[in-house]
């Protein structure tokens, strides 16, 4: 039992005595540029996956610096009426999280779903607009795009391709910041 511990001990030294190196300045200047996301807003939006069979919802997205500003951690909440009574329920949870590749100098951005889907997604700027994007087997291609509007506010559009050339928009919401 005393060898045990002493291994254990031996192992952790190095840890303890070594400083994490900080983050490279061309890491810390890339997320920067996504700083303005952070905060909490509150808005609306809608979803169409089937043309024709539009659902609305109220939606808060809360997003927070962490790791002295290395990741961006994003949490989406969707609520919407549903049923006969019109009783509101969750349509949409969502967690992200967001970093900047050094090496591969591009973003990466992998989301979690309350039912358990996930999915990882290269990001980039288009213009002023965060884009990320990835596929889905028999679906097609997917992007979201996000830009502040002329009023400052978080706009957001959805678009799904399958041949990766006509997009068709199926997701828009409009946040305001409370936070």
């Amino acid at each position: 039992m005393k060898t045990f511990f002493a291994l254990l001990i031996f192992l952790a030294l190095p840890l303890s005595l070594s400083a994490q190196s900080p983050p490279a300045s061309g890491q810390m200047a890339e997320m920067k540029k996504l700083h303005f996301l952070v905060g909490q807003w509150n808005g609306t939006g809608w979803n169409e996956f089937v043309p024709g069979q539009r659902g609305t919802a109220t939606i808060t997205e809360t997003v927070q610096s962490k790791l002295d500003g290395t990741v961006l951690l994003l949490e989406g909440l969707g609520k919407a009426k549903v049923g006969a009574q019109g009783k509101e329920a969750v349509v949409h949870h969502a967690l992200g999280v967001i970093a900047y590749d050094q090496q591969a100098k591009l973003y990466r951005l992998r989301s979690y779903l309350a039912d358990g889907r996930s999915v990882d997604a290269e990001a980039k700027f288009v213009g002023e607009a965060f884009e990320w994007g990835f596929e889905i087997p028999r679906m097609g291609k997917i992007r979201y795009t996000i830009k502040l509007n002329d009023k400052g506010e978080w706009f957001e559009v959805g678009d799904m391709s399958q041949d990766g050339k006509t997009w068709r928009r199926f997701h828009e919401m409009t946040l305001q910041r409370v936070k």
